[in-house]
């Protein structure tokens, strides 16, 4: 099950963070998903629509931070990503991602045995 929590924002809308495996296998790490949506309902129908079949949101373990939620709305999207280690510590000499947009997993080529 995918660990993740939701905020809700003043202007009701709400924006949900979700933590899945790793598409890329057996290894450290997973992704962490952020969609800013008019109900929780209706973001986990984007990320549904867009392939990610079982994705449930149950609890608010893993709330967005405040600069996760500024990611989200500053992008014209209101969808992006990132990989994150699974241990979920932060340390100097962890780099930080950048977030990215939904689309570029989409344009991602498939890899080849």
């Amino acid at each position: 099950m995918a660990a993740g929590g939701f905020c809700k924002l003043p202007n009701g809308s709400v924006v949900v963070a979700l933590n899945l495996p790793s598409p890329a296998g057996p290894g450290p790490g997973c992704v962490r998903f952020l969609v800013l949506a008019p109900n929780r309902a209706r973001a986990l129908t984007r990320l549904r629509n867009l392939g990610l079949r079982a994705v449930y949101l149950r609890g608010n373990a893993a709330p967005p931070t405040p600069d996760e939620i500024t990611a989200v709305l500053h992008h014209p999207d209101g969808l992006i990503w990132r990989t994150t280690p699974d241990s979920g510590v932060q340390g100097p000499d962890l780099t930080q991602e950048l977030w990215r947009p939904f689309k570029s997993l989409l344009r991602r080529p498939a890899p080849q045995a």
